[in-house]
């Protein structure tokens, strides 16, 4: 293993050696095919509860704890599996997450009752949110700092596959067969990517500058505090925000939780700062490029979840298209985020991050200002267009933006902030998702029409009054990717000598 410091690259084997090259399209494809599944297991979900909630005879507000108790177990685990998996060693982190998670879409499966199905969500979340944790650490080591940017544009397109065939599949499966199929249909994928990890991973290679190089000293305690903190502030967070009992937003509950939120982070910054082997570095913050880059991160995702959450209402209940055809329209949002983000990657290691997130950020504000004006007379190839450009966006900006704030921590920590990243893509998509119900709920209440969003079409002003929360909505999400954007502006990723 070569030291963190070592100039030696995955592309340049040594004579008679391996041949690198392959190893790290080898590990890329055990990775991907992980990544797929996990990220298919979170889109097909949605369109399974209503059968699901008839299955088991409950409410459709309570069968939401299947989507909520997902975000809870992945967001709150997410870190503390990534210091693990830099400590222990990422393939192995990750193929015990494998085994969890297919283990749990079993159970899910064959529960016979819902509190034991969402016992087992739980389960299978905890090995998702183990895959989660080390994916993008275990990508990016794999490939040599030059190819950066090629190595998450791949796993950006990866992502994308598999957000776009969760809703598509699993809307034509719950056409013939029962919703426990969807989570059968987990497993095999699920053994094979740990048959070809097993192989094909080498703890080495994917753990370059991490566990594999601090295994020859003694191995730093484990931040038991930092962890415990981390994830009961985010399960306070997720809770509070997604408000799951609809309580008034100025109620008793939700200030009691944002009370207890602040008690949480100010406790947690505080044992992190004094622990001599944190969890996390919040010393990271103190650097320009990271705090910017996060920030514009957790920003842009809020907006581009804003449209995802809304648009689907829009095009069924407002617009009146089928469940099939509004599938087709939103595909292309993934189709924009698969095509643009490989782009990106190459492009990113060509130019830099600087031209490519700025571009992406800009797009994204043009198609968020468009999306605001949309209405019923709005020809569907221009929504269609609108849903497209802001896929595109977010692969350019995603991109870089991933790649910026990799280099800007020491290689060691790839891990645990490889999964802070994902933890603000989720935290970005629960207030995206927060914030538009909001308002838009908000307007609907105050114009007197508290009625379910399937009446909308049927209710004399309620459509009008959708789309007026909805352009209040937009126009929120826009001016937070204004300032997205006027971070990235500001953003100066690392020299690319400076980085390893």
């Amino acid at each position: 293993m070569t030291s963190p410091g070592a100039a030696v690259s995955p592309v340049a084997p040594a004579p008679g050696g391996p041949d690198l090259n392959a190893l790290k399209w080898k590990a890329f494809t055990a990775i991907a095919i992980s990544f797929v599944t996990m990220v298919f297991s979170m889109t097909m979900v949605f369109v399974a509860l209503s059968s699901i909630a008839d299955d088991y005879g409950v409410t459709l507000r309570a069968v939401s704890w299947v989507v909520i108790v997902q975000s809870l177990v992945i967001s709150g685990v997410m870190m503390p599996m990534g210091r693990v998996a830099d400590m222990i060693g990422r393939r192995r982190v990750h193929l015990a997450g494998l085994l969890l998670f297919a283990f749990g879409s079993a159970c899910v499966a064959l529960a016979p009752t819902f509190g034991l199905m969402i016992a087992a969500r739980a389960l299978m979340s905890l090995g998702n949110a183990m895959g989660q944790a080390v994916g993008t650490a275990m990508v990016v080591a794999v490939f040599p700092p030059e190819e950066r940017g090629k190595a998450l544009g791949s796993q950006t397109s990866v992502v994308a596959i598999g957000s776009a065939m969760g809703p598509i599949i699993g809307g034509f499966v719950l056409q013939v067969a029962p919703w426990q199929t969807l989570f059968w249909m987990l497993v095999p994928p699920l053994l094979l990517a740990w048959v070809v990890g097993w192989r094909w991973l080498d703890e080495d290679l994917v753990s370059r500058s991490g566990a594999a190089d601090g295994a020859r000293g003694a191995r730093p305690p484990f931040d038991w505090g930092g962890a415990s903190l981390s994830t009961l502030a985010i399960t306070v967070l997720v809770l509070t925000v997604s408000n799951p009992l609809a309580v008034p937003w100025t109620s008793i509950p939700v200030l009691f939780g944002a009370l207890v939120l602040v008690a949480l982070l100010v406790l947690f910054i505080l044992w992190e700062l004094s622990c001599p082997s944190p969890m996390l570095e919040l010393r990271f913050f103190a650097r320009a490029t990271f705090s910017k880059a996060v920030t514009a991160r957790t920003l842009g995702f809020v907006g581009s979840t804003a449209v995802s959450f809304l648009m689907p209402v829009f095009l069924i209940s407002v617009r009146g298209l089928d469940e099939g055809l509004t599938g087709t329209v939103l595909f292309l949002t993934s189709l924009g985020l698969g095509l643009a983000a490989n782009q990106a990657g190459r492009l990113t290691d060509r130019l830099g991050e600087r031209p490519i997130f700025l571009t992406g950020f800009i797009i994204q504000v043009v198609s968020l200002t468009g999306t605001a004006f949309v209405d019923q007379s709005t020809p569907l190839w221009l929504v269609m267009v609108l849903l497209f450009s802001g896929g595109m966006a977010m692969g350019l900006w995603n991109v870089p933006n991933g790649s910026t704030i990799l280099a800007s921590v020491p290689p060691e920590h790839l891990g645990v902030v490889g999964a802070f990243m994902n933890l603000t893509r989720n935290i970005g998509n629960v207030v995206g998702q927060a914030l538009a119900s909001a308002i838009v709920v908000g307007v609907l209440v105050t114009r007197g029409f508290d009625v379910p969003l399937s009446d909308i079409a049927d209710t004399p002003g309620a459509g009008e009054a959708f789309l007026h929360g909805c352009r209040i909505a937009y126009g929120v999400v826009t001016a937070m990717t204004v300032v997205a954007l006027g971070l990235a502006l500001f953003t100066r990723p690392p020299a690319r000598e400076l980085r390893g």
